[in-house]
Formats: C-alpha cells, structure tokens, sequence
C-alpha cells in the first residue's frame, strides 16, 4: 500500500464528503477509492469513517488521523512549493471562484497587473453568487463571505463587506422614504432568491444594537446580484445590497441609503483553499488577492 497516497485519498474522501465525488475528483473509479479506504482502515487496525446511505462522518481515529494526514500532506506540498519557488517562476492553471460583485469590483480591473508579474499562470475565474464545491468542481479557491462551515479549507481573511438598503430616487419620490424598519411593511422590497435554498433571503438590520432579520413580501424576486441592483435601479422597490455594489451608483445619485442607522453588522469575508490544491501558483494567486482586496475590504 502507498501510504502518501492512502493519506491524500482518505483526505479528499473527507473534504468531499462522499466516496463518489472523491472519485470523480481524483479521476479513479470509485471502488478503487473504496478498496483504498479499506485497505487503509486494515492496516491502521480501526475504522476510519462512519458510512451510510445518505452521510459520511468520521471516527473519532479518523479525526485524529485526518489532522496528522493534513499536517503531513501540508509539509510535503510546502517542501516542493519551496524547491520550486527557488528554482522557477510559479507557473500552471488556478481555477477560481468569487461572487461577482467583488469579481467585477476589486480582482477584474487588476488582472492585467496580475498577467504582467506573473506571466506563466493561467487563471479559470468564476464569478457567481452561488458557493461552489471547491472538491467536487476542482476549483483551486474560492471567496466567500459569512460564517466558514468547512474545517477541512485553509481560510485566509480578506475583511468586511457591509450591506446598505438603498433605493432609487423615483422609488423614494413615488413612495417616499421609510423612517424605520417597523415602517417596511408598507413599503415595497425586491427579495434576492437563496441559490441555496431558492427561498428569499430575509432582510438583516441592527436596531438599538441587536441584530434582526425580517421576512418581507414583494412582488419582485430575483437570484443574481446585477439584476437584483437594476431591479433597485429602475424603481420596483427598495434593495439591500452591499456598499461594493452600490458604492457607484450612491456616488452618482442613482442610488440612496435609507434606514441607514439600522445597518447590519458587517459580513466577514475570505479567501479559502484546499491544503491538497496549495500549489505555488494557487498560493501566488492568493496572496495576490489578499493584497489588492484588503485595503478595499478593511473599513
């Protein structure tokens, strides 16, 4: 048995959460995943994984043994990143995924700057307000915003997106403007549809210092952030969006923040990675966008 290989499959299992997606991932059939795993528990004397038909959950062996696996695995890659770094100019394809909002705003404008220093990495980019799974879709990074579910990423933060309900002023001229939260629920909203969940996302606000959130009805709905920002634009109702997205369009007046003394608390924001995808030119472009996004994501 390959133990490196053992470890780096049972790894991939893990972040993947599901035999198939592994398989699928590191381009082996799935049984030969599976025969992996079993050989790997044989030799360890315990089992690694818990496996049902709907879920995949670790041991309290396979915790302790997916740490050390990582740990392993992360001096390795760092080993050759060193040797490389040393010897050659990164060099390789980074796919990456973002939102579109920070996409457009922050990482497009510079890429130009990115190509000039680093001429021999390729860059896949993404951009789509729905979370991919950076396993199960081979996407090298990813940044995110909100609370970080997965333990298995390397996360780096990035800083704060703060969010503003806006609205335009032939909304406020034909509703007027509301004077507090309470007052929403005679005004009209445009909802934006979790990707996740299909739902509408509820409305979030901090009044007197507690945080709140709302659920309004609308006659508008929608899951992309660019038509969610024309929806605000054209009039059909108040919006609540990032100060990224709308920092234009309040600079040229198109757009005006109301209820401002009820914003929500600013969302964290980050770039995450898989340890086993931490090649020179990922880690290059990480630290990349690290640079150029801090000073725009740090209030």
């Amino acid at each position: 048995m390959d133990k490196l290989q053992a470890m780096a499959t049972f790894v991939r299992v893990v972040e993947a959460r599901s035999f198939s997606r592994a398989a699928q991932s590191l381009a082996m059939p799935r049984s030969s995943v599976t025969t992996v795993i079993k050989h790997l528990e044989a030799h360890l004397g315990t089992p690694l994984l818990r496996r049902s038909t709907r879920s995949l959950s670790l041991t309290e062996a396979g915790e302790r043994y997916l740490a050390a696996c990582q740990a392993i695995l992360a001096d390795i890659a760092a080993a050759e990143n060193d040797v490389s770094a040393a010897t050659l100019a990164p060099r390789g394809r980074v796919r990456v995924d973002m939102p579109g909002t920070i996409g457009r705003a922050i990482v497009v404008p510079r890429l130009i700057e990115f190509e000039a220093r680093y001429p021999d990495i390729e860059v896949v980019l993404g951009l789509s307000d729905r979370p991919a799974d950076l396993i199960y879709e081979g996407i090298d990074c990813a940044i995110r915003s909100g609370a970080l579910a997965d333990s298995t990423l390397v996360a780096r933060p990035l800083g704060q997106l703060t969010w503003l309900t806006c609205a335009s002023p032939k909304y406020l001229k034909r509703f007027g403007e509301p004077e507090s939260v309470a007052a929403l629920a005679s005004h009209r909203v445009v909802n934006y549809l979790s990707n996740a969940t299909g739902r509408p996302l509820d409305w979030r606000f901090r009044v007197a210092g507690k945080a709140m959130s709302v659920a309004l009805p609308s006659r508008y709905a929608v899951n992309e952030t660019e038509a969610y920002l024309h929806c605000g634009l054209e009039g059909l109702g108040l919006i609540q969006l990032s100060e990224l997205a709308a920092a234009v369009y309040l600079r040229s007046g198109r757009l005006r923040e109301v209820l401002a003394d009820a914003r929500c608390a600013p969302v964290p924001i980050s770039i995450v990675y898989p340890q086993a995808r931490a090649t020179a030119a990922v880690k290059t472009f990480v630290d990349w966008v690290i640079e150029i996004a801090r000073p725009e994501l740090t209030p």
